[in-house]
């Protein structure tokens, strides 16, 4: 296990046991924030931030959910890739037929690339807001996104300037294709993506890191046997990926 080398490939062949994440627990830490409506906060997404304790409380894992889930989708999978780390997790801004998104779409695979821009720069404000607000070290600061929340990050990340440490892609998809590659300085990134997934095809995996490695990214992509839902060991890999990368 571990991390690979610039721009390899691993592919792996599980246990076929999926990972559940469980119920989540309110704590008496966690801010459940509203949605911020002045024009001037930069804050304006509907989110919650838990501040990080221990050994990894310097850390902060920005949590991006998948079409249909919300800001407390994904705490129980952060707790698990690296515990203690503070928390940042927003919702989507986008109603698909009442399922939050990141971005609109026109069809499956299809993305509506001007709504893309505009909720890309939006979530760009809305993580410098929070670097802001919650003092977290932008220097330790490692998005973890899964399907369409995967696919924010990758817009993020392609945009640019480098926004994120570090980032850990579940099932992601290129969301477009930019015409002059970012300048990403080196940022480690984990494509986790499934062998047989129709949604985020291994093409379309290979295609994105091929994108991020051209934009400096220092790029791991795992193959699993599985579709788009998540395996254990996607869990597994990228805890020991997080913990080779945070010192």
């Amino acid at each position: 296990m571990g991390c690979k080398a610039h721009g390899q490939r691993w592919r792996r062949h599980p246990r076929v046991v999926h990972y559940t994440f469980g119920l989540l627990h309110d704590s008496g830490r966690t801010l459940i924030m509203p949605l911020m409506t002045i024009p001037q906060s930069e804050l304006e997404l509907v989110h919650r931030f838990t501040p990080g304790s221990g050994a990894n409380g310097r850390t902060t894992l920005l949590l991006l959910h998948g079409t249909g889930g919300d800001e407390n989708d994904l705490v129980p999978l952060g707790e698990s890739l690296l515990p203690g780390a503070a928390i940042l997790s927003p919702r989507g801004a986008v109603s698909e037929r009442g399922a939050p998104r990141f971005f609109k779409r026109l069809a499956e695979g299809v993305f509506d690339l001007e709504d893309l821009a505009l909720r890309t720069q939006q979530m760009m404000r809305f993580v410098n807001g929070a670097i802001s607000t919650y003092h977290i070290d932008a220097s330790r600061l490692i998005a973890v996104g899964f399907s369409n929340g995967a696919n924010i990050a990758a817009s993020v990340m392609l945009t640019g300037p480098r926004l994120f440490s570090h980032a850990i892609l579940f099932r992601a998809m290129v969301p477009f294709e930019p015409k002059t590659p970012a300048a990403l300085g080196g940022t480690p990134v984990l494509l986790s993506s499934g062998e047989w997934d129709p949604i985020a095809t291994p093409d379309q995996a290979r295609r994105l890191q091929s994108l991020l490695t051209a934009a400096d990214a220092v790029t791991t992509i795992n193959f699993y046997n599985a579709g788009h839902e998540l395996t254990r060991d996607d869990v597994l890999d990228a805890a020991h990926w997080i913990a080779a990368m945070v010192t």
